[in-house]
């Protein structure tokens, strides 16, 4: 099946009939030059995720520009203001600036848990799944996985029942709850404030502390309509990623009271995190923060666009509705080409796309894929599955 699509689309130059409708015909003309009936693509629309945007023309003249000192000793000028703004957008006293999302995590988990403690998260968290296990392999956190719900929750009964009884020495001692908003895995869903104090309370029941995986915490707050700070509020410490959505090259900060920030900035320079005249990455955050934030729901509607797309070819399986945000994850029927075959198809005429386990895609909308893009990676996927029939 693969070879015939490879006869058919060659990679770069490939024959196609043109769409009749105006609209997608546009998108095609945007990312091909045409002769006859031969088509050469020469622009990707990579779908693969959203840390593959680059940095804006903004941001790299921030990076040129920034007024750097030696941040090991507190005096990268850039680095401080990009800490200030961020605790002050998510309503925290302080913050921490961070090579990447996986550290970030790992250094909330690090100061809010001793070894052999435990942390509670969901069997689909990024924390659990795709950080190489290093909360357990680092700091010997032993962790207590509790399915997802499709929107991204832990029923608070299995909450609950997973914490552990502090009296009993066999145990380990439960410490942390770990959530994520939104949540990669299923789908770009967002938790809500509600839910929110609902494990808040929760957690306070059973002297338990709450960690926020917000990688994605603007896009959740674009989708409510909602200050990021809103979001922030019921969680002890919180970390979001500049290089996602936010488009900056480089950068996580993890945000929370004084104490633990000042912890998690030890644990930071244990890891080997602790950088010197860093302020040349953290000026591209500056950038993030003060112009991407608000242009999200741009990438959501794109997200919805794409998914009422696909929807309407035969064999995929997803619901358009149930897209919240920049994520679109959808199965293909069996009975249709494999996943991996659909990927590689797609690659040959310019688009990227994740295969994610068993006949699961994944898409993500960001800042470098905008509507003709998405146009144009609807008409390829009708093009790769009209010559693989």
């Amino acid at each position: 099946m693969l070879n015939a699509i490879r006869a058919i689309c060659r990679p770069q130059e490939y024959r196609v009939q043109l769409p009749a409708s105006d609209t997608t015909k546009k998108s095609v003309m945007s990312h091909c030059t045409t002769t006859g009936d031969t088509v050469k693509n020469h622009r990707t629309v990579d779908l693969r995720s959203d840390t593959v945007t680059l940095p804006t023309a903004a941001m790299r003249q921030a990076m040129f520009d920034a007024l750097l000192g030696d941040d090991v000793y507190g005096e990268d000028p850039t680095i401080n203001r990009l800490e200030a703004l961020a605790a002050e957008r998510l309503g925290k006293e302080a913050a921490l600036f961070l090579p990447s999302g996986t550290m970030a995590n790992l250094v909330c988990l690090l100061a809010q848990c001793a070894r052999g403690d435990g942390v509670i998260m969901g069997d689909r968290a990024h924390t659990f799944l795709f950080e190489a296990g290093s909360s357990a392999a680092v700091g010997g956190i032993h962790p207590s996985t509790l399915p997802n719900q499709l929107d991204g929750t832990l029923e608070l009964r299995a909450i609950e029942a997973a914490i552990r009884d502090p009296k009993n020495d066999h145990y380990p001692r439960s410490r942390l709850i770990c959530l994520e908003n939104t949540h990669n895995r299923c789908g770009g869903a967002v938790l809500a404030p509600a839910y929110m104090a609902q494990v808040r309370e929760l957690a306070d029941r059973h002297g338990l502390a709450i960690h926020l995986d917000g990688a994605r915490i603007f896009n959740a707050a674009a989708a409510l309509g909602l200050g990021v700070s809103v979001l922030a509020h019921h969680a002890d410490s919180v970390s979001f990623c500049l290089s996602k959505g936010l488009a900056a090259p480089v950068g996580s900060l993890v945000c929370g009271p004084s104490r633990f920030v000042g912890k998690a900035r030890r644990q930071r320079k244990m890891l080997g995190g602790g950088m010197r005249q860093a302020g040349v990455l953290a000026a591209a955050g500056i950038v993030a923060l003060e112009t991407m934030t608000e242009r999200l729901t741009e990438d959501h509607a794109n997200a919805r666009r794409l998914a009422r797309g696909l929807a309407q070819s035969p064999g995929f399986l997803l619901e358009p509705e149930q897209v919240q945000t920049n994520i679109v994850i959808f199965e293909m029927a069996s009975g249709m080409l494999p996943p991996e075959e659909l990927v590689a198809g797609l690659a040959t005429l310019g688009v990227k796309l994740s295969a994610i386990g068993g006949r699961r895609l994944r898409a993500v909308t960001h800042c470098d894929a905008g509507q003709e893009d998405i146009d144009y990676a609807l008409f390829a996927v009708r093009e790769v599955l009209g010559n693989s029939s």
